[in-house]
């Protein structure tokens, strides 16, 4: 009777005990997730969400500032060169993903442009090589004009690329700067008489001409803010580090957490960490991790040694895997659920893509 006593005693200890390490690891769970909802929460504050000053660029009518660059031939253009009839210089780079982007719609609209007798200039970046290899993918056959980082337009000194101004004949600015995979078609498309500003609506949008197709290419196929949730995630195969195919396929049955990150991104440093820190419970709550970088393999092998990366780390060529999931920004996520579909919207920065699987783990345990 003693000892009957004492295994009953003996099997409740333990199911205490059990039930005890199951609720503080829910506990620990909950906490975390009120952490990373607060942290979300102020990343998406009011004061943190408050639109950045757009670039005001040069006055209206100013005159442009001088320059002289090779162009893929060789001969050195200089501005001056290009008076006489209204121009669109565009700052352009073919290894930024929003240049390839609107890369088709610019070649597109470059035959109207030159019936407007307006030409088309793409101030580049790179070799002449992979300039001209790039250009005829595209199918661009305006003037490239080659700058360095150490020699540039220095109208887009402190800018981003695309970002165009057009310019008269005289080579003075003729429209307010444009920025970014939006407004630089929208600038094209004035200049090539589609669309016109809208400046009695007090609105700054456009009012559009549609073409007969009625969408621009730009935005007829590719998305730019992401896959939504519901979508099959589409499918790669991509080498790793090892020069090791790495399929998503192979993954099937279990969730994975899809990061696209950069060598050279800064935010992408500071989640690297964190990854590196949350990935063995994460693998061990059943959540796989395939890290998607770009760039040179070199360049990425040494970012996964300085950050112990555990888990794969694979390559895209260019933008090539960003574009079939729709958004070009890095550190993004997306959590791809056990059937191979795209189980929440994009997370976006380190806080986000963190709360994004441990709230996914959370939800797959029956926490919340």
């Amino acid at each position: 009777m003693a000892t009957a006593i004492a295994l009953l005693a003996l099997i409740l200890v333990s199911l205490w005990l059990g039930l005890y390490e199951i609720v503080k690891q829910q506990g620990r769970i909950l906490l975390r997730l009120d952490q990373l909802e607060e942290a979300v929460g102020a990343w998406h504050s009011p004061e943190n969400l408050t639109e950045q000053a757009e670039p005001s660029g040069l006055p209206l009518e100013s005159a442009f500032p001088a320059f002289r660059f090779p162009d893929l031939a060789g001969n050195m253009v200089a501005l001056a060169e290009l008076r006489g009839r209204s121009t669109l210089l565009v700052h352009w780079n073919f290894e930024c993903g929003f240049c390839e982007l609107i890369a088709p719609e610019l070649s597109e609209l470059d035959a109207r442009l030159q019936q407007r007798n307006v030409q088309m200039v793409l101030l580049s970046y790179g070799d002449t090589e992979s300039n001209r290899a790039q250009a005829s993918k595209h199918s661009l056959k305006c003037p490239i004009l080659l700058m360095s980082n150490e020699d540039k337009v220095a109208a887009f000194a402190q800018l981003g690329t695309p970002a165009a101004y057009l310019l008269d004949k005289e080579g003075r600015v003729a429209a307010p700067l444009a920025v970014g995979a939006d407004r630089v078609p929208a600038l094209v498309r004035e200049a090539a008489g589609l669309e016109t500003r809208a400046s009695s609506t007090g609105n700054g949008k456009p009012q559009r001409k549609r073409l007969s197709s009625e969408r621009t290419l730009t935005e007829s196929r590719i998305e730019r803010n992401g896959l939504p949730a519901g979508t099959p995630a589409p499918l790669f195969n991509l080498p790793d580090l090892h020069n090791n195919l790495v399929s998503l396929e192979s993954y099937r049955g279990r969730p994975v957490l899809l990061v696209f990150s950069d060598p050279h991104c800064g935010p992408c440093d500071e989640l690297a960490p964190e990854l590196t820190r949350q990935y063995p419970q994460w693998e061990k709550d059943g959540l796989a991790v395939v890290l998607v970088g770009r760039g040179r393999l070199e360049e990425n092998r040494q970012k996964a040694e300085q950050h112990a990366f555990p888990f794969p780390v694979v390559l895209q060529e260019k933008w090539n895997l960003s574009k079939e999931y729709g958004i070009f920004a890095t550190p993004v996520a997306f959590l791809i659920d056990e059937n191979g579909v795209i189980a929440k919207d994009v997370a976006i920065g380190k806080d986000p893509i963190v709360f994004l699987a441990v709230s996914a783990l959370a939800q797959k345990a029956g926490v919340r």
